[in-house]
Protein backbone atom coordinates (compact mmCIF):
# COMPACT_ATOMS: atom_id res chain seq x y z
CA UNK A 1 0.00 0.00 0.00
CA UNK A 2 1.17 3.26 -0.81
CA UNK A 3 2.46 5.28 2.07
CA UNK A 4 2.53 8.68 0.95
CA UNK A 5 0.46 10.98 -1.49
CA UNK A 6 0.69 14.89 -2.73
CA UNK A 7 -3.12 16.47 -3.18
CA UNK A 8 -3.08 19.14 -5.10
CA UNK A 9 -6.47 21.59 -5.10
CA UNK A 10 -6.61 24.17 -8.18
CA UNK A 11 -9.20 26.40 -9.40
CA UNK A 12 -11.39 23.85 -11.46
CA UNK A 13 -14.91 23.41 -10.53
CA UNK A 14 -15.39 20.12 -8.58
CA UNK A 15 -13.88 20.85 -4.90
CA UNK A 16 -15.83 18.22 -3.55
CA UNK A 17 -14.09 15.48 -5.56
CA UNK A 18 -10.67 17.11 -3.86
CA UNK A 19 -12.15 17.26 -0.19
CA UNK A 20 -13.94 13.77 -0.43
CA UNK A 21 -10.71 12.36 -1.74
CA UNK A 22 -8.74 14.10 1.35
CA UNK A 23 -10.92 12.89 3.67
CA UNK A 24 -10.94 9.17 2.22
CA UNK A 25 -7.12 8.98 2.21
CA UNK A 26 -6.82 9.94 5.62
CA UNK A 27 -9.06 7.64 7.20
CA UNK A 28 -7.27 4.68 4.82
CA UNK A 29 -4.35 6.42 6.88
CA UNK A 30 -2.22 7.48 3.94
CA UNK A 31 -0.31 10.21 5.16
CA UNK A 32 -1.16 13.57 2.36
CA UNK A 33 0.94 16.11 1.53
CA UNK A 34 -1.69 18.92 0.91
CA UNK A 35 -1.27 22.17 -1.46
CA UNK A 36 -3.61 24.41 -2.79
CA UNK A 37 -3.73 27.03 -5.39
CA UNK A 38 -5.41 30.63 -4.59
CA UNK A 39 -7.86 30.09 -7.42
CA UNK A 40 -8.64 26.93 -5.18
CA UNK A 41 -9.61 28.78 -1.84
CA UNK A 42 -12.09 30.89 -4.10
CA UNK A 43 -13.61 28.18 -5.75
CA UNK A 44 -14.44 25.84 -2.36
CA UNK A 45 -15.65 28.81 -1.02
CA UNK A 46 -18.27 29.36 -3.78
CA UNK A 47 -19.13 25.42 -4.69
CA UNK A 48 -18.46 24.24 -0.40
CA UNK A 49 -18.76 27.42 1.57
CA UNK A 50 -15.49 25.95 2.55
CA UNK A 51 -12.83 28.54 4.13
CA UNK A 52 -8.99 26.98 3.00
CA UNK A 53 -6.56 28.97 5.29
CA UNK A 54 -4.31 31.17 3.80
CA UNK A 55 -1.92 29.62 6.92
CA UNK A 56 -0.61 26.11 6.79
CA UNK A 57 -0.80 25.16 10.36
CA UNK A 58 -4.59 27.00 10.17
CA UNK A 59 -4.92 24.33 7.31
CA UNK A 60 -3.91 21.63 9.06
CA UNK A 61 -5.69 22.18 12.50
CA UNK A 62 -9.39 22.74 10.15
CA UNK A 63 -8.39 19.03 8.57
CA UNK A 64 -7.16 17.58 11.27
CA UNK A 65 -10.04 18.45 13.06
CA UNK A 66 -12.87 17.75 10.93
CA UNK A 67 -11.33 14.14 9.28
CA UNK A 68 -9.48 13.03 12.68
CA UNK A 69 -6.53 12.94 11.29
CA UNK A 70 -3.76 10.80 13.13
CA UNK A 71 -0.74 13.34 14.49
CA UNK A 72 1.02 14.31 11.62
CA UNK A 73 -0.67 12.18 9.13
CA UNK A 74 -1.61 15.62 7.12
CA UNK A 75 0.63 18.35 6.40
CA UNK A 76 -0.04 21.28 4.09
CA UNK A 77 2.07 23.22 2.28
CA UNK A 78 2.15 26.72 0.84
CA UNK A 79 2.79 27.39 -3.11
CA UNK A 80 6.22 29.24 -2.56
CA UNK A 81 7.15 26.66 -0.12
CA UNK A 82 10.49 25.59 -2.11
CA UNK A 83 12.04 23.24 0.81
CA UNK A 84 8.75 21.13 1.22
CA UNK A 85 9.74 17.40 0.18
CA UNK A 86 7.51 17.19 -2.62
CA UNK A 87 9.77 19.65 -4.29
CA UNK A 88 12.44 17.26 -4.71
CA UNK A 89 13.62 14.01 -6.01
CA UNK A 90 15.64 13.17 -3.43
CA UNK A 91 12.01 12.99 -0.97
CA UNK A 92 9.59 12.53 -3.58
CA UNK A 93 6.16 10.98 -2.05
CA UNK A 94 4.44 7.54 -3.49
CA UNK A 95 2.38 9.29 -5.87
CA UNK A 96 0.41 12.65 -6.52
CA UNK A 97 -3.15 13.62 -7.60
CA UNK A 98 -4.40 16.97 -8.82
CA UNK A 99 -7.93 17.44 -7.93
CA UNK A 100 -9.71 19.03 -9.68
CA UNK A 101 -7.09 19.81 -12.07
CA UNK A 102 -7.70 22.66 -14.20
CA UNK A 103 -6.14 22.87 -17.63
CA UNK A 104 -4.18 25.89 -16.98
CA UNK A 105 -2.17 24.01 -14.31
CA UNK A 106 -2.46 21.03 -16.76
CA UNK A 107 -0.75 22.90 -19.88
CA UNK A 108 1.98 24.18 -17.67
CA UNK A 109 2.89 20.43 -16.37
CA UNK A 110 2.79 19.56 -19.71
CA UNK A 111 4.97 22.36 -20.25
CA UNK A 112 7.45 21.49 -17.76
CA UNK A 113 6.98 24.67 -15.83
CA UNK A 114 7.67 24.80 -12.16
CA UNK A 115 6.72 28.33 -11.55
CA UNK A 116 4.86 26.89 -8.16
CA UNK A 117 5.54 24.13 -5.66
CA UNK A 118 2.07 22.50 -7.43
CA UNK A 119 3.79 22.40 -10.72
CA UNK A 120 6.88 21.71 -9.34
CA UNK A 121 5.46 18.77 -7.19
CA UNK A 122 4.09 17.28 -10.85
CA UNK A 123 7.29 17.66 -12.44
CA UNK A 124 9.42 16.22 -9.60
CA UNK A 125 6.56 12.63 -9.58
CA UNK A 126 7.38 12.73 -13.97
CA UNK A 127 11.09 13.08 -13.62
CA UNK A 128 11.67 10.22 -11.06
CA UNK A 129 9.21 7.93 -13.05
CA UNK A 130 6.02 8.00 -10.15
CA UNK A 131 2.28 8.01 -10.42
CA UNK A 132 0.99 11.04 -11.15
CA UNK A 133 -3.03 11.25 -11.50
CA UNK A 134 -4.69 14.52 -13.37
CA UNK A 135 -8.87 14.72 -13.01
CA UNK A 136 -9.35 17.70 -15.23
CA UNK A 137 -12.85 18.71 -15.23
CA UNK A 138 -13.37 20.45 -18.12
CA UNK A 139 -15.87 20.39 -21.19
CA UNK A 140 -15.76 20.48 -23.94
CA UNK A 141 -11.55 20.02 -24.64
CA UNK A 142 -10.02 21.77 -27.51
CA UNK A 143 -7.36 20.39 -29.94
CA UNK A 144 -4.60 22.08 -27.05
CA UNK A 145 -6.09 20.46 -23.77
CA UNK A 146 -6.07 17.25 -25.79
CA UNK A 147 -2.86 17.76 -27.19
CA UNK A 148 -1.91 18.87 -23.76
CA UNK A 149 -3.31 15.38 -21.93
CA UNK A 150 -1.29 13.43 -25.04
CA UNK A 151 2.23 14.30 -24.04
CA UNK A 152 1.30 14.27 -20.30
CA UNK A 153 -0.24 10.45 -20.99
CA UNK A 154 2.90 9.79 -22.90
CA UNK A 155 5.24 11.09 -20.30
CA UNK A 156 3.55 8.64 -17.99
CA UNK A 157 0.55 10.38 -16.23
CA UNK A 158 -2.67 9.33 -15.54
CA UNK A 159 -5.59 11.61 -17.11
CA UNK A 160 -9.16 10.62 -15.28
CA UNK A 161 -11.18 13.43 -16.55
CA UNK A 162 -14.35 13.74 -13.69
CA UNK A 163 -16.51 12.29 -15.87
CA UNK A 164 -18.55 9.82 -13.60
CA UNK A 165 -20.71 6.72 -14.45
CA UNK A 166 -23.90 6.19 -13.77
CA UNK A 167 -24.75 2.44 -14.09
CA UNK A 168 -24.97 2.12 -10.20
CA UNK A 169 -27.62 4.85 -10.08
CA UNK A 170 -26.64 7.58 -7.90
CA UNK A 171 -29.34 9.02 -5.81
CA UNK A 172 -27.05 12.13 -4.76
CA UNK A 173 -25.24 14.30 -5.37
CA UNK A 174 -22.27 12.95 -2.79
CA UNK A 175 -22.73 9.33 -4.90
CA UNK A 176 -21.60 11.00 -8.17
CA UNK A 177 -18.87 12.59 -6.18
CA UNK A 178 -17.77 9.20 -4.63
CA UNK A 179 -17.66 7.80 -8.03
CA UNK A 180 -14.92 9.61 -9.11
CA UNK A 181 -13.07 9.59 -6.20
CA UNK A 182 -13.65 5.66 -5.93
CA UNK A 183 -11.55 5.66 -9.68
CA UNK A 184 -8.80 7.68 -8.38
CA UNK A 185 -8.51 5.79 -5.12
CA UNK A 186 -8.39 2.68 -7.41
CA UNK A 187 -5.51 4.11 -8.97
CA UNK A 188 -3.62 5.02 -5.83
CA UNK A 189 -4.38 1.12 -5.22
CA UNK A 190 -6.17 2.53 -1.55
CA UNK A 191 -8.78 -0.17 -0.55
CA UNK A 192 -12.32 1.55 -0.05
CA UNK A 193 -16.33 0.72 -0.26
CA UNK A 194 -17.46 3.64 -1.82
CA UNK A 195 -19.16 1.64 -4.27
CA UNK A 196 -20.06 -1.73 -5.67
CA UNK A 197 -17.72 -2.70 -8.39
CA UNK A 198 -19.18 -3.56 -11.94
CA UNK A 199 -20.28 -7.13 -11.62
CA UNK A 200 -20.62 -7.28 -7.90
CA UNK A 201 -24.43 -8.02 -6.09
Amino acid sequence: MIKTVTLALTGASGMAYGIRLLECLLAAGVRVYLIYSQAAQVVARQEMDLTLPARTAEAEALFNERFKAQPGQLRVFGREEWFAPVASGSNAPDVMVIIPCTIGTLAAVAAGMSDNLIERAADVMLKEGRKLVLVPRETPFSAIHLEAMLKLAHAGAVILPANPGFYHRPQSVAAVVDFIVARVLDQLDVEHQLMQRWGEK
